[in-house]
């Protein structure tokens, strides 16, 4: 016999199978004897009040053993001699639009400019040992795409879009944690996520597909002036079929090129700020009501702040709990800075990046290229105060919302370095005036919060893409190009691995429809 039950428990019931299955006997008189198993189906943490609790759905099995797959496994048929698609891009919207190809009979010919998930940490190891960014390998561009190195949370608000829990069940198939289906905010790990990225890969060769690595899309082919047939790549070949545009949201060579091509695009708003780095312990003892901090029992801390200010957002974006800050560049005299935590979140430090949103009208210029022109010069600027290397300029929290520079600044987990920098004098007034004042607010809901032992590293800007290329609503593929289905984060219709994943997917059957129309 299986029970479910929600349950409310402090976090030392939660982390031990045994008191836990005694916990869910003497509330429901069972005998603990005849439970043989507890699965976790939810697990969320409430740390509203002093007391923390951990909420929990769970299936209790009495009298059985557990006998149902932790999770839904997806079968892929063998497409080889198949109508063939092309995918331009392997991060998680390519990936998941290739599987579903599969999965509806047709062969994926995945196109990656960068290199394989394992050859990138070379290149990645040279940004922080050698200040050299490699415009085709680096943390953006590759196997996996930005989520790849930069941490694999799995959190998303866009389910009204399609299958989340699909997506996170073909990750569990090809080795994430069964963890990640239960957790309210899950997460795989930088560390762990390159393995579960190759074991994709794998599949989709293993079926008949191809994947290309250091070969990059260079243009459309077309036919009859309005209807893409194929891609030419930087090999010198052309790959014929359907194509999904799914290049991430730094991809500006393929906006630039689609803007020349007059394949319609637009300016999208994005948001911009700094990455923000408290010791983890601070954060724990804040977010935990706690002068231990999270104790045995708790993972490392996260947080969600959101104000607003003069009529634009303010808000903590991508928190990384016991993680890292990294370089991530895509060329040469650019600074950019992101985060990731490993599976253990066990860092002494945690992150989360800091923006403002910008919107079109708050650039200068009104064509489709303008915020990522004010990307790019933001970018330009900020390595431009660290020295002309991939060193990040950086304050102390208290000392840049009071305008002071900062003649020392704590220690950091970005490895290449930071330079005491004045943010709040060269970055745009509209970004850092904003910034100032939420912080402000910030400091006044989480007592501690605004503090020196917290530094702000500059520049956050790649927070999504500065461009939608523009499609129609219901077939997904371009408003005015047949054969082409823009998707995914670079196109400017997600915003992180999960939604990427989604939106492949379902341009995936839009193809498949094109197709058979």
């Amino acid at each position: 016999m299986t029970n479910e039950y929600q349950i409310r428990v402090v976090p030392e019931v939660a982390a031990q199978e045994d008191r836990l299955k005694s916990w869910i006997a003497d509330e429901n008189g069972i005998d603990v004897r005849t439970i043989y198993g507890v699965r976790i189906l939810k697990r969320s943490i409430d740390a509203r009040q002093r007391q923390i609790f951990v909420n929990l759905k769970v299936r209790v099995y009495v009298n059985e053993l557990p006998h149902d797959d932790e999770y839904v496994r997806t079968e892929y048929p063998n497409v080889e001699g198949k109508p063939q698609v092309i995918v331009v891009g392997a991060g998680p919207g390519g990936l998941f639009a290739a599987l579903r190809l599969i999965e509806l009979g047709l062969r994926p010919i995945v196109l990656e400019r960068g290199k394989n998930v394992h050859d990138r940490k070379k290149d990645l190891a040279d940004i922080t040992k050698n200040q050299k960014v490699d415009s085709e390998s680096n943390y953006c561009f590759g196997e996996g795409g930005a989520g790849a190195y930069s941490d694999g949370k799995l959190y998303t608000r866009s389910k009204k879009r399609g299958n989340t829990d699909k997506i996170l069940n073909v990750f569990c198939q090809h080795g994430a944690s069964t963890a990640i289906l239960a957790d309210a905010h899950p997460h795989i790990g930088t560390d762990r996520l390159p393995k579960v990225i190759e074991a994709m890969r794998n599949t989709i060769i293993n079926c008949g597909g191809e994947v290309h690595f250091q070969t990059k899309m260079t243009r459309l082919v077309m036919a009859d002036g309005c209807k893409v047939i194929g891609v030419e790549t930087s090999t010198q070949r052309q790959f014929l079929g359907p194509v999904i545009l799914a290049t991430g949201h730094s991809a500006r060579d393929v906006y630039r090129y689609l803007a020349e091509a007059k394949v319609e695009i637009e300016a999208k708003g994005i948001a911009v700020g700094v990455r923000l780095e408290h010791p983890s312990q601070l954060i724990d003892q804040i977010q935990y009501h706690s002068r231990q901090g999270r104790g045995k029992y708790l993972p490392a801390a996260e947080y969600s702040m959101v104000t607003q200010v003069d009529g634009r957002g303010v808000y903590s974006f991508c928190m990384c709990p016991g993680g890292f800050v990294i370089p991530a560049a895509t060329d040469k005299q650019q600074i950019v800075v992101n985060g990731m935590s490993p599976a253990s979140r066990g860092t002494a430090w945690s992150n989360s990046g800091m923006v403002v949103e910008v919107r079109p009208e708050d650039v200068e210029g009104e064509d489709a290229l303008s915020m990522m022109r004010f990307q790019e010069q933001l970018e330009k600027a900020c390595w431009q105060q660290g020295n002309m290397k991939q060193t990040a300029p950086a304050q102390r929290m208290s000392d840049f919302v009071n305008g002071k520079l900062s003649y020392d600044l704590p220690k950091s987990s970005y490895a290449p370095g930071l330079i005491s920098s004045p943010l709040h004098f060269w970055m745009p007034e509209m970004i850092s005036r904003r910034l100032r004042e939420g912080f402000k607010v910030f400091g006044r809901s989480a007592h501690g919060f605004l503090t020196n032992e917290a530094a702000l590293i500059a520049v956050e800007t790649r927070t999504s893409s500065p461009v939608r290329i523009v499609r129609d609503r219901d077939t997904l593929q371009h408003i005015r190009v047949e054969g082409l289905f823009p998707c995914g984060e670079g196109a400017g219709y997600a915003g992180g691995i999960v939604s990427a994943g989604v939106d492949g997917e379902r341009c995936a059957e839009s193809v498949a429809k094109y197709l058979n129309s």
